[in-house]
């Protein structure tokens, strides 16, 4: 019996010891991030700083581990993150150990974000089947392959970002995705206090699920050139500080016969946010222009209201159509359908046009109040958390 016990004794204690080696901490690798990404390239938890415009060649893969950091510094010029056409960007972020994008010095607008290139569809400009890029890369986007792959970003943070890079048009956004196809993952995204927009989408057939876009100076959510994304949900906006409408959508004055869908959408604005300039009031959740069209189900609007510039109110709106031909071909030809929205401490709760000449009715069902929708449903966590705020408020 003795024999027995000091037996099971020195197992546990072996055990033990073999339990603890395999508990050594990981140790964060450190390094600097880059020029041309030319072939296939891991890089280990760790803290790297990001210096320059960075690329992803055609037919390369760069991946990041769970928990990474990446800073850049303005002081070093332009940067961002650029996956071009054929490349991939795998970010292996999870909710307790995201990987976040940030800049040195923590200012909107310091570098350029993370940008994406695809070859599925656009519509761009009187019908164009490609453009160019407005972000300083001078790249032709649009193609023929609506499930492009460009990679799989999970639990993702991009922080600072909105710099105008080069001779760009405008400045970049947190993440800006060019006819980016469906095979390509986006889930779990935050774009946090950028100098442009949360989220850009130029054409292509990319969907993307739970989306945080807080205190960017624009839009939180915009796109443009036949953008037709088909399985989006939990998109979150909170506006605070600056910021202009909730959602901006277009379609590059191309009377399409598809739209995008979202389901699950929450817009607030904070008390005292502000539009980017006083001499563009945007102060509305949705605004559609441009033949912008689309579904959109289960929505929470708070905090559209009044903003008053010298003696002159401006108005916000739930929706609000910008243009003539918009309302016609999209509202009353009933390609844009707005349902169950909650409308909470904003001005004008049902929609409306830019001027009095704008009469806004929507057919019947296609624009529905609701005083029981949820808005989007996303778990705050470590990924949502910045400086000990959580983001989803």
């Amino acid at each position: 019996m003795k024999k027995t016990f000091l037996s099971l004794l020195l197992i546990s204690i072996l055990s033990s010891c073999s339990s603890s080696d395999d508990e050594t901490a990981i140790t964060p690798q450190v390094g600097e991030i880059s020029g041309i990404i030319s072939t296939n390239t891991t890089y280990p938890l760790g803290n790297y700083t990001l210096a320059g415009i960075v690329k992803v060649n055609p037919g390369v893969t760069l991946t990041f581990d769970a928990g990474s950091t990446i800073t850049c510094d303005i002081a070093t010029g332009d940067n961002a993150l650029v996956v071009l056409n054929g490349g991939k960007l795998i970010v292996n972020g999870t909710a307790s150990q995201p990987v976040v994008f940030t800049e040195k010095n923590k200012v909107p607008g310091n570098w350029g974000g993370i940008i994406m290139y695809g070859d599925a569809p656009i519509t761009a400009a009187l019908g164009a089947t490609t453009a160019g890029s407005e972000d300083g890369n001078v790249q032709t986007y649009g193609g023929t392959n609506p499930t492009h792959n460009g990679g799989s970003l999970r639990y993702v943070r991009v922080e600072y970002a909105g710099k105008k890079l080069g001779d760009g048009q405008k400045e970049n956004n947190a993440f800006t995705f060019y006819s980016c196809g469906s095979g390509t993952t986006l889930d779990h995204l935050v774009a946090y206090k950028g100098a442009d927009d949360g989220y850009e989408f130029f054409g292509g057939t990319v969907s993307a699920t739970n989306l945080v876009s807080y205190g960017n100076y624009d839009d939180a959510f915009d796109w443009q050139d036949g953008w037709q994304g088909q399985n989006n949900s939990n998109w979150y906006a909170y506006q605070t500080g600056k910021g202009n409408f909730g959602m901006e959508i277009e379609a590059s004055n191309n009377n399409n016969g598809f739209g995008p869908k979202v389901t699950n959408i929450t817009l607030k604005r904070a008390a005292g946010t502000t539009p980017e300039a006083d001499t563009d009031i945007q102060i509305d959740a949705f605004q559609f222009k441009k033949e912008g069209n689309g579904e959109y189900d289960n929505i929470v609007v708070d905090g559209y209201g009044n903003y008053l510039v010298g003696t002159t109110t401006y108005e916000g709106a739930v929706v609000k159509i910008q243009d003539a031909a918009t309302n016609t071909n999209q509202v009353n030809g009933g390609k844009l359908k707005i349902t169950n929205v909650k409308v909470l401490n904003t001005t004008k709760t049902t929609p409306i046009g830019a001027t009095d000449l704008i009469s806004v009715l929507f057919p019947e069902g296609n624009f529905t109040p609701s005083t029981t929708a949820t808005g989007a449903s996303i778990t705050n966590g470590s990924w949502s958390n910045v400086d000990g705020t959580n983001l989803i408020q």
